[in-house]
């Protein structure tokens, strides 16, 4: 895998999560994964000044259903994050739940014009999936990743709108 390299030319994002109130939409389906990624992003919130009862989680069946609720939580948080897990089977079932969560999110996010965050894994393997939600701080977890690109974007689209 290709290591992150970040130049010191671009800035990097202050992430201030103090006021923010953000919804979490997390599958059930694969749920040993999701909740590991549902604990990175809890722990990133967090630690960039969301308050707990700022978070709002919300539990659905699996990834195709997590477009619907994300809409509907769009309306009364500031962003939301979709979490989930579709490991490729043997049969054409992963391409379809994977494609259509994917575009499902992407236009909650272009129809609300709040940040809905793609934190759904897509991976061949359930060890992929494992080493994408680890559960260490510092360590690589999607959810995690999700919850900073969730503060980062709130704060972009504030300065661009204001």
């Amino acid at each position: 895998m290709a290591e992150d390299v970040r130049s010191p030319d671009v800035p990097q994002p202050v992430l201030d999560g103090r006021g923010l109130r953000i919804a979490v939409v997390a599958a059930r389906f694969n749920s040993h994964v999701t909740l590991r990624l549902l604990a990175g992003a809890r722990r990133v919130l967090a630690e960039v000044g969301v308050a707990d009862d700022d978070v709002t989680v919300t539990w659905v069946p699996g990834a195709f259903e997590g477009p619907l609720a994300a809409q509907a939580m769009a309306a009364d948080h500031d962003a939301v994050i979709c979490l989930g897990c579709v490991i490729r089977g043997e049969t054409a079932h992963f391409e379809h739940v994977a494609g259509q969560a994917a575009a499902g999110i992407m236009r909650v996010g272009l129809d609300t014009g709040k940040p809905v965050v793609f934190g759904v894994l897509t991976t061949d393997t359930l060890d992929q999936a494992l080493d994408r939600s680890l559960p260490d701080p510092g360590a690589h977890n999607v959810g995690a990743e999700g919850a900073a690109v969730a503060v980062e974007m709130v704060t972009l689209l504030r300065s661009v709108t204001a």
